[in-house]
């Protein structure tokens, strides 16, 4: 049988099966089959079995897959295999959460390329079919972070283009994003997430992704409650979301904009909540960065011109987030100003931002990010 470079999810539960599909298809094809049907003639590199409802149904995939030499993910509650089809099976439990099974599974599929790869180098072959090595096949912090980032770029552009045609959003999607930064921020650091997501060749979704990441530091430096964090990446990573319905020759105008197409693009944080409310399932909370995060404390923000205690404490750390990016970050019409420039910069912003939260940044995500950089 030929082998290709895909995925095979071997599962009797077909929701959870398709929500795991659609992340993985970011990276690679990949297949969704019920176990009473047969293996595919084309083997995939990986295979997933979820099978819960039939122990050894579940073996038989198992030794069936080893058989044909195909590395596996097993996601049971019982326990692992054993003897020599536990050399190439993976072992998670049924209940893991998504993240968790993304990183193992990704990190499979990374390592059995290589070792495609290395095969066919040996016998002085070319893998035609083989995917070509990618960051995150360096089994480091930075090779983690990359396969991290490459799902949650998918899910992002899958949220944008919803949002562009008029398809329903996921909030399951955004969760799941969500969880794969705080995870990525969390086990990797900032620094780390910054230089891999800047290889990204979408400036939104790369923007999109760089504040979150610095809302998950963000958060996590000032010790928020898991749920507190959570929320404030969600509404990080979606902060943007009306910027799917902005005209690309503004959004991608390489120079300064007219006040014509500045009106239009001031349009976008409206246009974001309005999507997010018709939606439905959104919190008041992430609705409210969605509309406000370019709203200013003395007023003079848009587009309502909030001002002072109308704006929530959310909004106010999405927005320092929000420019820091934005001032970082290479533009097609300009360079990205280091770190230390960007924050002189915020500082005298003041008193449009809130200086308390400014101080707390500095103290908690830009001295990690300076620390990275210098060590």
């Amino acid at each position: 049988m030929t082998q290709t470079s895909t995925v095979l999810i071997v599962s009797d539960r077909p929701h959870l099966a398709a929500l795991l599909a659609r992340a993985v298809e970011n990276v690679v094809p990949c297949r969704c089959i019920d176990p009473r049907e047969a293996l595919p003639t084309l083997l995939p590199l990986v295979a997933v079995v979820d099978v819960s409802r039939d122990a050894r149904l579940a073996r038989a995939w198992i030794a069936r897959l080893h058989a044909s030499h195909v590395a596996s993910l097993h996601l049971t509650n019982l326990p692992a295999p054993t003897g020599r089809a536990a050399a190439a099976t993976s072992t998670l439990r049924a209940d893991a959460p998504r993240t968790i099974v993304l990183a193992t599974l990704f990190g499979l599929i990374d390592t059995w390329q290589a070792v495609r790869r290395a095969a066919a180098a040996t016998a002085g072959t070319r893998q035609d079919q083989a995917v070509p090595a990618q960051a995150g096949s360096d089994p480091t912090v930075s090779g983690k972070a990359a396969n991290l980032a490459r799902v949650v770029s998918g899910l992002v552009s899958q949220l944008f283009e919803a949002a562009e045609t008029g398809h329903p959003l996921t909030a399951a999607e955004a969760d799941t994003g969500t969880e794969i930064i705080l995870t990525a921020i969390s086990d990797c650091g900032i620094r780390t997430w910054l230089e891999v997501i800047e290889r990204h060749d979408q400036q939104l979704y790369q923007h999109s992704l760089s504040v979150a990441g610095y809302a998950a530091a963000f958060g996590a430096g000032l010790k928020l409650a898991r749920a507190d964090q959570m929320r404030l990446a969600r509404a990080a990573l979606l902060h943007d979301l009306g910027k799917a319905r902005i005209p690309l020759e503004i959004l991608n105008k390489p120079g300064r904009l007219t006040a014509d197409e500045m009106a239009v693009m001031r349009t976008h944080p409206a246009i974001g909540a309005d999507l997010l409310t018709a939606q439905g399932g959104f919190d008041a909370a992430t609705l409210a960065v969605v509309r406000h995060h370019h709203e200013m404390l003395d007023g003079s923000g848009y587009p309502d011109g909030l001002a002072g205690a109308a704006i929530p404490d959310l909004v106010r750390l999405v927005t320092i987030c929000d420019i820091h990016s934005a001032l970082t970050e290479r533009r097609p019409y300009r360079d990205p100003l280091p770190h230390r420039d960007a924050h002189t910069l915020m500082r005298g912003m003041l008193p449009k931002l809130d200086a308390d939260l400014l101080r707390a940044f500095e103290r908690v995500v830009l001295q990690g990010v300076l620390e990275d950089a210098e060590a």
